[in-house]
């Protein structure tokens, strides 16, 4: 198990139900982060992500290293539902300098052929304290 130094960042990566805890250097190009990030995707979750608790659709994890990933940060960091902004990075980019903070969530998005970062689709699911009650209900039942 690598040591986690005082540089690293803990990342909430979020993708539907999804979020991904990575601690990253926070001087790591994002070329590593996204190797990173795709190692476990597929370590974790061969058969795809999961993107509604109700739905039993799933998102595959690209096969490819050369798949394109895009990343958002939340509009309001204390309410996610209010949606995400796309964050412009380079692969030589490092969270540091893109403004990135410990234990902030980051949203991400796998961009097909021929797609621009506008159309990204931050499919990220927030569950709701209606949520939490409906289900504390219908448990009770």
């Amino acid at each position: 198990m690598s040591q986690v130094d005082a540089t690293d960042y803990s990342i909430r990566f979020k993708y539907g139900v999804h979020t991904i805890l990575l601690f990253v250097d926070s001087l790591q190009s994002f070329s590593a982060i996204n190797k990173s990030l795709l190692e476990v995707l597929r370590e974790r979750f061969p058969n795809g992500l999961k993107i509604s608790p109700t739905l039993t659709d799933v998102t595959p994890v690209p096969t490819s290293d050369d798949v394109r990933i895009v990343y958002g940060l939340p509009n309001n960091v204390n309410d996610l539902s209010q949606g995400w902004k796309v964050l412009r990075i380079d692969d030589d980019d490092k969270p540091v300098s893109k403004g990135l903070k410990d234990n902030i969530p980051v949203a991400f998005a796998f961009l097909a052929d021929g797609e621009e970062l506008e159309d990204a689709q931050f499919v990220v699911d927030v569950p709701t304290l209606d949520d939490e009650y409906e289900d504390e209900l219908g448990s009770d039942s």
